[in-house]
């Protein structure tokens, strides 16, 4: 019989790739498209959503035409994507009613700070275990209906469709025949109540959102129709799995049993833990999602996130051009001086948890004279560890248990200095995946599972490329862990 491959399709913040994998979970191909990033001048961060379905379709074909198998062989395809942005389009037609409003983008603010209703704000946190922000989807399409007289047109009608990128990539792969999202991207939308596992109808009509415009809610492993890529396939390959990326790498690291924790390092960063199947509400500034669903029974998660994780790396670079390549930055800041101070706060656009200030911004404090480039840099990576171990330690406080081990994925990660601050920082076990494409081979193995291809073991496989241990003096580290809490009040 002729091997089967699966597909997995991650597409992400900065761009889209695709893995093809094997009957053993192996990665044998793998393809990446970068799309724009959109910045206006209030700030407001967009993606053109045709231009990210153009990539899907460039970077399967080009995943399977340089791989040199068979398109027979392809099994299924399976997707992980940006969480929390949020399209609108024409159901008839498929045409996006404007840009993608990305997760990033606090636009919607004025959204969220119109609700006054205390007693709403805290039935909004206990139903769908999200404190009331504008990075969520609620917020982001109760703005695109205020300031769309097409996208209201469209709601009267009933052709409006509302959605994450998942089910805005899932109705455009099918050609229209499906539009359905997962329960783990349906959790992040501030719409839907992760209780009962339905969209709150309460909720939807205090945004103005019809629940008609929202996607049907699908098993993480359910059937999502099927695709010919727009005729590249000469039979349709069926869509097996769709995850939030976040959930798509917590379930490619194998962390599908209660206690066990991961942190994806992208633009941002996701720091998760799995609680099992039982609801439990973060008491210090964490959220509760849902990990996915599968064949009807469902896994909650605890979760942080981040804003800027790999983006203040990219800030360093491009914005203040302070090295060539980010492979630049571990010598640079081996380099800089131990004694030195500087904290830097990336709260460009806020600070999500555990600290949800909105209004928070940027700042570099703690500088002295001699703080230089090798500095700064070494207060930007810094900053991302000390983000994780916010979120770490908040963590450890409602699962009443401290955090020993931390898988970790992602571009980041391949920087050591970084790396074994974050053992430090945080006191715990650094795990790093041989694989960096997490999210997308959580996908490939959830569909794979769905195909028949896999079995569970394939999420218990040994891909530990490198583990680290804390080394840093318990009294230092608690010292300049005070000193960044500090720096986090001046933000």
């Amino acid at each position: 019989m002729e091997q089967q491959y699966v597909i997995g399709l991650d597409q992400s913040t900065q761009g889209t790739k695709a893995i093809l994998t094997d009957a053993h979970g192996g990665i044998v191909s793998k393809a990446f498209l970068p799309h724009e990033q959109i910045i206006s001048p209030e700030g407001w961060v967009s993606h053109d959503g045709e231009e990210i379905f153009r990539n899907c379709v460039r970077v399967i074909r080009q995943l399977v035409e340089e791989s040199g198998i068979s398109k027979k062989s392809i099994a299924a395809i399976g997707i992980s994507n940006q969480r929390e942005t949020t399209i609108a389009w024409d159901r008839k037609t498929g045409e996006p009613v404007e840009h993608a409003i990305v997760w990033q983008c606090a636009r919607a603010k004025e959204i969220t700070d119109a609700v006054t209703d205390e007693a709403f704000r805290r039935r909004v946190r206990e139903k769908t275990g999200i404190p009331l922000s504008p990075y969520f989807p609620a917020a982001k399409a109760a703005w695109i209906l205020k300031h769309s007289e097409r996208a209201r047109r469209l709601a009267e009608e009933g052709q409006l469709c509302i959605g994450t990128v998942d089910s805005w990539l899932v109705y455009q792969l099918t050609e229209g025949a499906v539009f359905k999202t997962d329960c783990s991207n349906a959790s992040r939308t501030q719409l839907f109540n992760i209780r009962t596992l339905r969209w709150d109808e309460e909720i939807c009509e205090a945004f103005g959102i019809p629940v008609t415009a929202l996607a049907q809610v699908e098993d993480s492993d359910g059937d999502f129709g099927a695709t010919t890529l727009q005729g590249f396939f000469d039979a349709p390959v069926p869509i097996r799995s769709v995850l939030g990326d976040s959930h798509a790498a917590l379930f490619g690291q194998g962390c599908v049993k209660p206690g066990m924790a991961k942190a994806t390092y992208g633009t941002g960063s996701s720091i998760m833990m799995n609680i099992g199947p039982a609801y439990k509400e973060s008491e210090s500034g964490l959220v509760t999602s849902l990990a996915w669903s599968r064949s009807g029974h469902a896994d909650y998660v605890l979760e942080g996130n981040i804003n800027y994780a790999g983006a203040v790396i990219t800030w360093l670079q491009k914005d203040l051009g302070l090295f060539e390549s980010a492979k630049d930055t571990a010598a640079m800041a081996e380099a800089a001086s131990p004694a030195d101070t500087a904290y830097l706060v990336p709260a460009f656009s806020g600070l999500g948890a555990p600290y949800w200030k909105d209004d928070a911004r940027a700042v570099l404090v703690g500088m002295s004279r001699t703080t230089g480039k090798n500095e700064i840099v070494k207060a930007g990576l810094e900053s991302i560890a000390w983000q994780v171990t916010d979120i770490v330690e908040a963590m450890s406080r409602d699962a009443e248990v401290r955090l020993s081990e931390l898988r970790v994925d992602g571009g980041p990660t391949g920087n050591p200095w970084l790396m074994q601050f974050q053992s430090d920082a945080s006191r715990a076990r650094i795990c790093v995946q041989k694989a960096e494409e997490l999210s997308a081979m959580g996908a490939a193995f959830l569909a794979g599972i769905g195909a028949g291809l896999y079995g569970e073991e394939i999420l218990s496989a040994d891909r530990l490329k490198q583990a680290y241990e804390p080394q840093m003096d318990k009294t230092i580290r608690d010292r300049k862990y005070d000193g960044w809490k500090e720096a986090v009040r001046k933000a």
